[in-house]
């Protein structure tokens, strides 16, 4: 059973490494600024932990093997302190640059400040379903108010109809965006946490109860983008999705004028 053992712990081991190395499942292409960059340390950490994985599995499948039960005299090991200090410390030290080396990726998207003049977008989330709500002809998202919210008489982010900001503000349940221009989108939510997330973006953020995070990002390519809640919210988590379309600017100042609120 040891040799069994060990021969499927390698066969196992071999057939991982390949699938990954031919990227039988992979990302789709990148459309952001991000895009990139987030790519090559994905691919540096998959290398780092893919030559540690093999080693540690043919090690394993090794032992195994070497010291299966053959009627010998079992010997007892307590291990090597001073070993297991080294390896221990080493795998910190890795894992721990490996975090700051790709930290200002991540801070580009979520700490800088969004380019002037970049498109805005207020992302709402709640159980279980999505708003995009972006501001009218006057450049200005109103004001809301908790109160206010209620599905049932159309004002599901409770605009305040006293402020005139608001009475031109869209809400969709779509996100649409123009190609090649910066976009900032501000993220909150109704209930619980949810998550905002676009593979082909390479973002993803949390929508947290009584904050307000910011990410922001310039699409590159023209096309439709599942935008899926990647945070469990509740039992009907599975179906809160919505898309990102991202237009010409053209077809995207259509697309805010024939969405528009009618009192305009």
């Amino acid at each position: 059973m040891a040799v069994v053992l060990a021969l499927a712990i390698t066969v196992i081991t071999l057939v991982s490494m390949y699938l990954f190395t031919v990227k039988t499942w992979w990302m789709p292409p990148y459309i952001s600024e991000y895009g990139q960059a987030y790519d090559q340390h994905f691919m540096l950490t998959l290398v780092i932990c893919g030559i540690i994985f093999f080693l540690a599995q043919l090690g394993l499948a090794y032992a195994i093997f070497r010291y299966r039960d053959r009627g010998q005299k079992v010997h007892y090991s307590h291990g090597n302190n001073t070993l297991e200090a080294i390896w221990t410390s080493a795998t910190a030290v890795l894992f721990i640059g490996l975090v700051l080396w790709g930290s200002h990726i991540w801070a580009r998207a979520h700490l800088q400040e969004a380019p002037a003049g970049a498109v805005q977008v207020e992302a709402w989330g709640q159980q279980f379903t999505w708003y995009f709500r972006y501001p009218g002809p006057d450049g200005r998202l109103g004001n809301t108010k908790p109160e206010l919210m209620k599905e049932s008489i159309g004002n599901p982010l409770g605009l305040d109809p006293d402020d005139p900001a608001s009475r031109d503000d869209v809400v969709m349940p779509v996100i649409a965006i123009p190609v090649n221009r910066p976009v900032e989108v501000i993220l909150r939510s109704k209930d619980v946490i949810h998550n905002f997330a676009v593979r082909e973006l390479r973002l993803k953020q949390d929508l947290v109860p009584g904050l307000e995070n910011r990410i922001h990002f310039t699409a590159s390519q023209i096309g439709r983008y599942e935008v899926p809640c990647m945070e469990l919210c509740g039992l009907g988590h599975y179906q809160m999705r919505t898309f990102l379309e991202v237009m010409s600017e053209a077809d995207f100042e259509n697309w805010l004028r024939e969405n528009a609120p009618e009192t305009q």
